[in-house]
């Protein structure tokens, strides 16, 4: 009997769950292979350490990674959308990752808007790729790092991350960026969110979209001021950008290569200041950390659920002996 066909089905299906040939390929073009590698980092575990083996040398130079980040319904999305149209004006290969709230049942990315995106589907030097905020193994301020590693190591010289919102995990997200985009709309209401958030320390460039409604200026006007009030501010002052994304027209465009061209000037900042390095090096032991505390996080719980300790949890429930003196004992037996 034949079974070629049947050794051919699963010599592919092997190539799907390895990483250096998923690599190989993606690095070739190959959309799926790509996709699957970013699921692959997105599960965590080791066979995402295997990938992050791969493509950390690889990605050690890696291009410009620009951030997004605002309240939701801001307009980050369509910003999105019109720089990766510059983008690809300027010839450079775009690579998005477009951070969502996650499915209560499946754990998938649930936002819709990412339609808006969809204009650059066929376009083979654009790649966009939505990630769950929940669900991962590690969580995904691990996640996101790796898959921006996965994403320029197969040659996208922009890498765009878009988050949601502007909560604890988003401001750390938009802290993998390079350059950190914060957009807020017309109204006092985003600039004071916007200094709570604490995304006046993580941004670089500041939007205000749907620039076209009242109080645009005013909100232009408040967050100079609150820059001018900014004593620990570096060489770079983030300018403040005045677009319109969703609009049609001459000042729309302009508005949106206005912002375009903040983000380069940015980058050319970065690159002679030296900042780049320092910043991704700090970016670099920070991860490092995040990792260390995810692992030893693993192993506290494999600690105290193990059978063995199952003596000093019921000396703890019986209060014989309190958490402290119960951890110092779990810790004795795991010789740490």
């Amino acid at each position: 009997m034949d079974t070629t066909p049947a050794r051919a089905g699963a010599q592919h299906d092997s190539r799907l769950r390895d990483p250096a040939a998923l690599f190989d390929a993606a690095r070739r073009g190959d959309r799926v292979a790509t996709g699957r590698l970013l699921s692959l980092v997105e599960r965590g575990g080791p066979v995402a350490r295997e990938v992050g083996r791969i493509t950390f040398p690889s990605g050690s130079d890696p291009g410009h990674v620009v951030g997004i980040t605002g309240a939701p319904g801001a307009g980050k999305s369509t910003i999105t959308d019109r720089l990766i149209t510059l983008a690809r004006e300027g010839g450079a290969k775009v690579g998005v990752l477009a951070v969502d709230p996650s499915s209560p049942f499946s754990g998938g990315a649930i936002l819709g808007d990412r339609i808006r995106m969809q204009s650059h589907a066929l376009d083979e030097g654009v790649f966009i790729r939505s990630m769950a905020s929940r669900g991962h193994q590690g969580g995904l301020a691990l996640a996101a790092p790796e898959a921006i590693r996965v994403l320029s190591a197969i040659g996208m010289q922009t890498v765009i991350v878009e988050t949601v919102g502007v909560g604890q995990v988003e401001v750390e997200i938009a802290g993998e960026a390079d350059t950190t985009l914060v957009v807020v709309n017309p109204g006092w209401g985003d600039a004071v969110q916007a200094s709570k958030a604490g995304l006046l320390e993580v941004a670089d460039v500041f939007v205000v979209n749907k620039a076209d409604r009242p109080g645009a200026a005013e909100t232009r006007r408040d967050l100079e001021n609150m820059l001018d009030m900014n004593t620990v501010m570096g060489e770079w002052r983030p300018p403040v950008i005045l677009t319109a994304a969703s609009s049609a027209g001459e000042d729309s465009e302009q508005g949106l290569r206005t912002l375009w061209s903040a983000v380069l000037d940015h980058k050319r900042f970065l690159d002679e200041s030296g900042e780049l390095l320092r910043r991704r090096e700090r970016r670099l032991l920070a991860e490092l950390e995040r990792v260390i505390r995810s692992n030893l996080s693993i192993r506290v719980h494999d600690l105290a659920y193990a059978g063995r300790a199952e003596p000093v949890r019921e000396a703890l429930l019986r209060r014989q002996v309190d958490p402290y003196e119960a951890a110092e004992q779990l810790m004795g037996l795991a010789g740490l």
